[in-house]
């Protein structure tokens, strides 16, 4: 079909129901008609972003309505925010999480490991597509990389690790299991001033 008339066909005044997550489902010549292109527009976050960007980070399936109502705007304004955001990236995708327990993965941990040379090497970060392999880091301090995993079970844990040791430049590893976890979180959009301030003691 004719993308103009496609996008012509689109009512704006879905905004005051739609979420972000149904919007982003729409049809690709709507989105690309309906969005103007922004991605050089990166300007300073105000309040009001990071209060949406707060929100959306806690439940991107609000409507535009209700978020507005949380931060005094209309729902087209929120949408047109949102839209901003998106093209500039601060938003980077909308994604469910998944319980690890009910998803047959209970066992979460970090993997230090040292490797010779620079450690990032082909066949260490080809581990990235083990669905096991959640974040992998490079890091200052005792070791190359750091990989954070989380597996059905020790069995699986161990076999990956020997994944890890086949690799030719990995020379040592260092597992910590987690116990029990308190606070796991998205990035979230405050900023604590006082901590860009000089340590004075």
């Amino acid at each position: 079909p004719d993308s103009s008339r496609t996008s012509n066909l689109f009512d704006k005044s879905l905004l005051d129901v739609m979420t972000f997550g149904e919007y982003a489902k729409l049809p690709n010549e709507v989105k690309t008609n309906e969005v103007p292109k922004m991605a050089q527009d990166m300007k300073p976050l105000d309040a009001i972003d990071r209060k949406l960007l707060g929100l959306l980070s806690e439940n991107a399936e609000q409507s535009y309505a209700d978020l507005g109502a949380q931060v005094g705007l209309s729902a087209p304004a929120v949408h047109e925010r949102v839209k901003r955001y998106k093209a500039t990236g601060r938003i980077k995708a909308v994604a469910a999480q998944l319980d690890p327990e009910a998803t047959g993965k209970p066992l979460l941990a970090f993997v230090h490991i040292n490797a010779t040379g620079w450690g990032m090497s082909p066949e260490l970060l080809a581990l990235a597509e083990l669905p096991e392999v959640e974040e992998i880091h490079s890091v200052t301090g005792d070791a190359c990389l750091v990989f954070k995993v989380r597996t059905a079970s020790a069995v699986a844990l161990e076999a990956l690790l020997a994944k890890v040791y086949a690799v030719p430049n990995v020379t040592a590893t260092k597992s910590y299991v987690v116990l029990s976890t308190y606070v796991e979180r998205p990035v979230r959009i405050g900023v604590t001033e006082e901590l860009n301030q000089p340590y004075n003691g």
